[in-house]
């Protein structure tokens, strides 16, 4: 029995939705085998899979969102880090309340990679989702050593609304370690910088942007993309318009100009955390996240999971809190069948309060369709 499931966001932690599963699997087979890999499809959460899964964990003191001091973390293991942004510059570094879409910044990620890189990284995955910011990286790369500046000479503000003034962009700066490092982009989004489907456009919102505020940073990223074509060429135009640039408020436009390669985030998790030997020695997974929905089905760790599984014939089933999906497109995710929480619980508020003992009453249930 492995238990790959990612947190109950507000709720529970990855962590701690496998120790429920497996509690409530206990009570049903009390010497079941069960093996636990806490998944994440690199948002927020990132990290603390990461570290389940025996990386060891690193605190270092950075500057979140609005500028002030933060203690974030990266996992490390041998020569393998696993950083997410989230850590540094997420909407839970913000006051409860306070958005802040114009003014934002990345630069404590930025801060994040380097201190992989000075504890001995060669390859980091570098999670990307959660964020606060809108600034298309800019924050991030100044913290490596990139310049952007206006017309006076001087640093333009932090965020994507200051990248209206810039003029300048000197990347001679950037840390050249990254030259020699495999930076893999890991996101569960595949949108642009900019446009229709762009990061101001579809995450914009989520962070507190109006539709004036939209307007303005999808106008002020499109502007930061051409001047960079001076710096670096015709690559600044195709990095815009790639897959994952407009990952985390554009932050994955960053990362593709510092040389990343971009992969949706469960896949490279997934390798990460030795998810395929762990399948080698299970007959059932149990996968599962929050809220299982059309989102699930478009990148995020349930999905990436049940394929993965369905491709060595194992046999899955999902919990969440809330199940928004028909049968029949479980059945092509992969999953047998998802066991919300809300089956024992109409209450969603209480599904949220309660959501420890809940899991534990689904999984004991699990336990008794599939082990008994």
């Amino acid at each position: 029995m492995l238990i790959a499931a990612d947190k109950f966001k507000g709720s529970l932690t990855a962590v701690e939705v496998a120790e429920r599963v497996t509690a409530g699997l206990r009570r049903a087979a009390p010497g079941v085998e069960v093996e636990s890999l806490p998944v994440a499809d690199g948002g927020d959460g990132t990290v603390a899979a990461a570290v389940a899964a025996g990386f060891e964990r690193h605190e270092v003191r950075v500057a979140g969102p609005l500028g002030h001091e933060v203690t974030a973390a990266f996992a490390l293991r041998g020569d393998t880090a696993v950083v997410e942004m989230a850590e540094a510059s997420g909407l839970q570094r913000l006051p409860a309340g306070v958005f802040a879409p114009l003014t934002a910044s990345t630069y404590g990620s930025g801060e994040l990679l380097r201190a992989a890189l000075d504890a001995g990284a060669r390859t980091i995955v570098f999670g990307v989702g959660g964020s606060a910011t809108n600034d298309g990286g800019a924050g991030m790369l100044s913290a490596l050593g990139a310049r952007f500046l206006d017309a006076d000479g001087e640093p333009v503000p932090p965020g994507g609304g200051g990248l209206d003034g810039l003029v300048t962009a000197d990347l001679s700066g950037l840390d050249t370690r990254f030259a020699d490092v495999d930076l893999v982009l890991a996101s569960d989004v595949d949108n642009p910088l900019t446009g229709p489907t762009g990061a101001p456009a579809v995450y914009g919102p989520q962070k507190g942007a109006s539709p004036d505020d939209v307007a303005a940073l999808d106008e002020s990223l499109a502007h930061y993309a051409k001047v960079l074509e001076t710096a670096i060429g015709a690559k600044a135009a195709q990095y815009a318009a790639a897959p994952g640039a407009g990952a985390a408020g554009g932050i994955g436009y960053g990362a593709l100009v510092l040389g990343a390669r971009f992969r949706p985030g469960i896949e490279v998790m997934l390798d990460v955390l030795g998810f395929a030997s762990a399948l080698d020695r299970a007959t059932l997974v149990i996968t599962g996240e929050g809220s299982l929905d059309e989102q699930t089905l478009h990148g995020k760790a349930p999905a990436g999971v049940a394929a993965a599984a369905r491709a060595q014939g194992r046999e899955v089933v999902a919990v969440c809190g809330r199940l928004a999906l028909r049968p029949e497109a479980l059945g092509r995710a992969g999953i047998r069948r998802a066991y919300p929480l809300t089956e024992i619980e109409p209450d969603i508020a209480k599904c949220v309060s309660d959501a420890g003992p809940l899991l534990e009453r689904v999984a004991e249930n699990i336990g008794r369709d599939f082990l008994v």
